[in-house]
């Protein structure tokens, strides 16, 4: 029987039993979190190790002689070493499509909040502003109708197509535009769209062409009155570049539920802006029972397909 770990299995939440993974024909240890100067050791005797963020690298990867599948309990790979795996026959399988809904409906939530200036009007009621007003309203914070407003989406899997059909739903003209780095000869290239964007929402992956690539010369393209959602990876946007960017009024908003560094350090630029235009919440987009169930699902079938087939 083949000896499998999952390095962070607490990660997926307390709430979920990963009895999926417990079903399966293999002699399995779980641990709750696995640190750096862990990851060695327990992976030194594994046949399969199921990682959600802990870090495989070559260095730690070269220790497991006997490893013969990492399977990744999320759809991005860049805490594996999968050049490494390629050349030492190790199968990498990731997860996709489970958060689809989940994800979508976290962007709307960010979008509705930034275009309705919510936080900072639910401030203002709280401190008494409304009960003080001569008048029936408050009519202090921009409000955006996102009716008629040009979205355009980076990245459009499953994920970016869900959102589109939100957006669309309130009325929205949605354009797709080319991931920098590729060839999308029916698609029209992210600097040419952005001018005339009102939202900009990222749905993409991070890699080397599109790491920083929201970075000061493509955030001057945009609108003043610009919005920018981000809920795939914090590492697509240069961060010190959109503060400066809120900071000076060369776009209106911002919403993120990813930073570069996960869990940010207390004294990240972003987390201390303090910007009322500045929506930020912690990798949760993915987060509904629903979706991290399907996830330990597909991660557990797709197991069980590569014990089968060996």
């Amino acid at each position: 029987m083949m000896r499998a770990v999952i390095l962070d299995g607490d990660s997926l939440g307390t709430d979920l039993t990963l009895d999926e993974f417990s079903a399966l024909p293999i002699e399995l240890i779980r641990y709750p979190a696995t640190t750096p100067a862990q990851v060695d050791e327990r992976i030194r005797d594994a046949d399969i190790v199921l990682v959600n963020k802990v870090v495989l690298n070559a260095d730690s990867l070269c220790q497991a002689a006997q490893l013969k599948y990492v399977g990744v309990l999320a759809t991005g790979t860049n805490n594996v070493d999968t050049d490494y795996c390629q050349q030492h026959n190790i199968v990498v399988k990731n997860v996709d499509g489970y958060g689809t809904d989940s994800v979508a409906q976290h962007a709307m939530m960010l979008l509705l909040n930034l275009a309705t200036s919510f936080v900072p009007t639910r401030q203002q009621v709280k401190q008494g502003d409304w009960s003080r007003s001569p008048f029936f309203c408050l009519l202090d914070n921009p409000v955006m109708e996102l009716a008629g407003k040009h979205l355009v989406i980076v990245g459009y899997g499953t994920l970016g197509q869900r959102f589109a059909e939100l957006a669309r739903a309130f009325g929205m003209r949605v354009s797709v535009a080319a991931r920098p780095g590729t060839d999308a000869p029916d698609r029209q290239p992210l600097d040419t769209l952005l001018p005339e964007a009102d939202v900009l929402s990222l749905h993409c992956q991070l890699s080397p062409q599109t790491e920083k690539m929201m970075n000061a010369e493509r955030l001057a393209l945009m609108k003043s009155s610009a919005l920018l959602i981000n809920t795939a990876r914090g590492g697509l946007i240069d961060e010190a570049a959109l503060v400066s960017a809120l900071n000076n009024g060369v776009i209106a908003g911002a919403a993120l539920d990813t930073l570069s560094v996960e869990p940010p350090p207390s004294d990240h630029p972003l987390l201390n802006a303090d910007l009322p235009n500045l929506l930020i919440t912690p990798h949760s987009a993915w987060s509904a029972k629903d979706a991290r169930q399907r996830l330990v699902q597909i991660a557990a079938d797709r197991l069980n397909a590569f014990i089968a087939a060996g």
